[in-house]
């Protein structure tokens, strides 16, 4: 048995390996970065790879739904006693993963399937979904984002894939002096003690970006293609809806579901929500730094 310590938006994680034969850190390579020696008696989480889990026997457990994650489908059961499993495949639609939490996730078990591909796969989509929900309740949001800072504070850009989050922080980097890339695909918000925080996550997407850092949220603006450059500030019901997409979020568990529609709410309160409207150029992000950066 193997036991890992995190520390991750400045939460405290911990994985545990019953068996390394098949599994270990060789499938998190982007969590070393995290690591820590020593974490609380009680972390945030605690998930333990067990392959010898087997599924709650059907009784006990009602389908909830099946949804797409882009990457595949995750299949989703309620037990009867409030906490839920889930099945995560890939895109090929192989069970990658069995996932058994608590209701609050902050008790975790997976057992990981196939080859070493599948095995990341599962557990990284496993340790992704609890994070963001066992942060629901902490004020945290996991969203899908490519940040960028400047001057210690963190600019996360959204949008649908393939839209044009990474272009937009590429033009920063490139022709705003003083930034850099701090995750391209899903950061952390934390709200603490009335301030927003951004952080950088052990996921990265394809642009191997695996930072434990954090910056004072600066802003998060929606990428919308237009034939022109232009940063407009939406009405809060409209921020909302542009924001609470690119959040990973439960709505079939109400508790969950309304706190993190809370934790967004707070977000909009705070003016921190944009929409860039903008071509793929040097000025959009001129424009777009103008219009958002905090000086």
């Amino acid at each position: 048995m193997e036991i890992h310590n995190f520390q991750i938006a400045e939460l405290d994680v911990q994985i545990i390996f019953r068996d390394t034969t098949v599994n270990g850190m060789h499938l998190l390579r982007s969590f070393e970065p995290f690591r820590v020696d020593k974490i609380a008696e009680k972390p945030f989480f605690r998930l333990t790879v067990d392959d010898s889990l087997t599924p709650i026997p059907k009784e006990r457990r009602q389908r909830i739904r099946a949804f797409d994650t882009g990457n595949g489908d995750t299949v989703v059961d309620r037990i009867d006693d409030g906490s839920y499993q889930y099945i995560i495949k890939d895109i090929e639609g192989n069970e990658c993963s069995l996932l058994e939490s608590n209701k609050d996730f902050s008790d975790c078990q997976c057992a990981l399937r196939g080859n070493h591909n599948m095995r990341t796969f599962g557990l990284n989509n496993a340790l992704m979904l609890i994070f963001a929900f066992a942060g629901a309740h902490q004020r945290l949001l996991l969203i899908h984002a490519s940040l960028v800072r400047n001057n210690d504070y963190g600019y996360a850009f959204i949008a649908k894939s393939g839209t044009g989050k990474s272009t937009q922080v590429s033009m920063w980097l490139r022709h705003i002096p003083g930034s850099d890339l701090m995750n391209d695909d899903n950061p952390i918000v934390r709200i603490i003690d009335g301030e927003a925080w951004i952080y950088g996550s052990p996921w990265s997407g394809k642009t191997p970006c695996y930072r434990n850092i954090k910056a004072r949220l600066g802003a998060i603006t929606r990428i919308d293609r237009a034939s022109q450059n232009s940063v407009d500030k939406p009405a809060p019901i409209a921020a909302f809806a542009s924001l609470l997409p690119s959040c990973s979020s439960m709505k079939w568990d109400s508790a969950i579901y309304n706190a993190i529609c809370d934790t967004i709410t707070k977000i909009v309160e705070m003016g921190k929500v944009y929409t860039l409207h903008c071509l793929p150029n040097k000025e959009a992000a001129e424009v777009c730094y103008k219009a958002i950066a905090i000086k």
